[in-house]
């Protein structure tokens, strides 16, 4: 009875909401700072079936294939335009030692996945295999480098393979496993949570180990590193000021991760069984990164007033119990409206705060966490989160332009967040695009944008919404949630009107 009660209040105080107007107010002469690309970033880890059966398949499977690549996914992420690609983990990445990965596939070494399943990985795919895979989509390769188990020459080595054009011992090597020049790689990670799975060592310790680790992290020829510290979870902001502290002039960037669950151990509730109150604690959750996000800001902020060290939030997502009936190491889990809901409001977060942070990878991108997409043998299927990922791209290298929102508040206990959320930008050509989402489930929204600092000719929209806040597709229903065409958006002399389904995410062109 008193589950009963405190639903009816929840769904009281949503039905308030709906009661309060909209206004956004957009501050285009503010606008200063752009929006990196790399925040609408992509992270696969040899987890489950993230890389075999979702990204690869080999040369002779009988599913479509481009050499070796599965045919749908890879148009699915070129489609997205993908501009960064984590990779191999995770916490995989400290266990994984990338000469087991190269050469011969028949004479590569096989290994136990200890942290995801104790399945065998046979490293069928590499380095050759993953480097290849971001030149084909056009993105940037961001490589976890292993300290947890590795040495400082295995990781000095992998470098020099990768990126030497000289006549080196590694660069011969790599050229003898048919790769004549070597690959353009930008983003390497010093390790990875360092802090756990990827050896359990304090903030101090590991400054010291990522200052002797990156000193043999050399560049090559034209090809410059831009080293990645291991950075804090969440909440742990002593980590991010030892950090800031002892090794910032090492680093052009430290990371961070942020994860929409509820802890560690013990269930984390379904996917696609939920009750209100667990929306609203999913949606206050994820919000809270903003608060998260300030924080670790502030502290960079007092070792880095001149802002040379960028924040890259490069795990984020939501993280539910795996589904009924697959293994429990892969972490397969379905893909809801409400998950899509976690992806639009932390776009938009992470676009607000664009001056520091320069990157984002949601967890995963295929068959794991909050996946882009699904697959199941020949069976693929796209998630809400991947098209709330193409209805957001316009974002990608466009100048945000900073703007107030005036709304009501959901909440849940003593958490709130607003009932609306909304990015805005311009890009180079004069294209504004502007994201919202009416996180409140059950009210339509009229919100009321003042353009009146922006030359506004005509507005085009799409809309991504379900019959339910748990709506999802499956392989036999691939379309119960998908874009489509919005009408609701409505020019006035000084801005305009938005009329915002429930628990819809809205992109808006003009």
């Amino acid at each position: 009875m008193k589950k009963t009660l405190f639903s009816f209040f929840l769904m009281g105080t949503l039905t308030l909401s709906a009661q309060t107007p909209v206004k956004v107010s957009i501050h285009a002469d503010q606008a200063k700072n752009k929006i990196s690309k790399e925040i609408y970033g992509q992270f696969s880890e040899h987890l489950g079936t993230c890389i075999y059966g979702g990204l690869w398949v080999g040369e002779n499977s009988p599913i479509p294939n481009i050499k070796g690549y599965r045919t749908d996914v890879f148009n699915a992420l070129k489609d997205l335009q993908v501009p960064v690609m984590r990779w191999p983990g995770g916490c995989f990445a400290d266990e994984y030692h990338w000469m087991d990965g190269i050469g011969p596939k028949e004479k590569r070494a096989k290994m136990v996945n200890n942290n995801w399943g104790g399945v065998v990985e046979d490293n069928s795919f590499g380095t050759h295999e993953f480097l290849n895979l971001c030149e084909m989509l056009g993105c940037e390769p961001y490589i976890s480098g292993n300290v947890g188990s590795g040495s400082v020459e295995e990781m000095a080595k992998w470098v020099e393979y990768m990126t030497s054009d000289g006549e080196s011992p590694m660069a011969n090597l790599r050229r003898q496993n048919g790769r004549e020049k070597p690959w353009n790689v930008k983003f390497f990670g010093v390790g990875n949570e360092s802090w756990g799975c990827g050896g359990n060592m304090t903030a101090d310790y590991y400054s010291d180990i990522y200052r002797r680790y990156s000193t043999y992290c050399r560049d090559f020829g034209s090809n410059h590193l831009y080293k990645i510290a291991s950075g804090a979870s969440d909440y742990d902001y002593n980590w991010t000021d030892v950090l800031m502290k002892k090794i910032g002039d090492k680093m052009k960037a430290v990371s961070l991760h942020y994860y929409t669950c509820k802890g560690w151990s013990g269930s984390k509730g379904s996917a696609t069984k939920f009750t209100p109150e667990e929306y609203l604690w999913t949606v206050t959750k994820a919000a809270e990164i903003e608060d998260v996000i300030k924080k670790h800001i502030a502290i960079m902020d007092k070792y880095d007033p001149k802002n040379k060290i960028d924040l890259l939030v490069d795990e984020w997502g939501t993280w539910w119990d795996q589904e009924p009936g697959s293994h429990p190491g892969f972490l397969y889990q379905q893909n809801t409206m409400r998950d899509a809901m976690v992806a639009a409001l932390s776009l938009n977060i992470f676009n607000k705060y664009s001056e520091r942070v320069k990157m984002a990878n949601i967890a995963q991108v295929v068959n794991v966490l909050q996946a882009m997409i699904l697959t199941d043998g020949p069976k693929m299927v796209l998630t809400p989160t991947y098209y709330v990922f193409k209805m957001y791209k316009g974002h990608m290298d466009a100048t945000e332009l900073p703007l107030d929102v005036q709304c009501a508040e959901l909440t849940y206990n003593d958490k709130k967040v607003p009932a609306v959320s909304v990015s805005a930008s311009k890009n180079a050509k004069g294209g504004i695009l502007i994201t919202m989402a009416n996180l409140d489930k059950d009210n339509a929204q009229t919100v009321d944008v003042d353009l009146s600092n922006l030359k506004v000719s005509k507005v085009s929209g799409t809309i991504l919404t379900g019959k339910g806040i748990d709506s999802y597709n499956t392989f036999d229903k691939p379309d119960e949630v998908k874009p489509a065409e919005f009408k609701g958006a409505k020019l006035t002399k000084t801005g305009m009107i938005v009329t915002l389904p429930a628990k819809s995410i809205v992109a808006l062109e003009m």
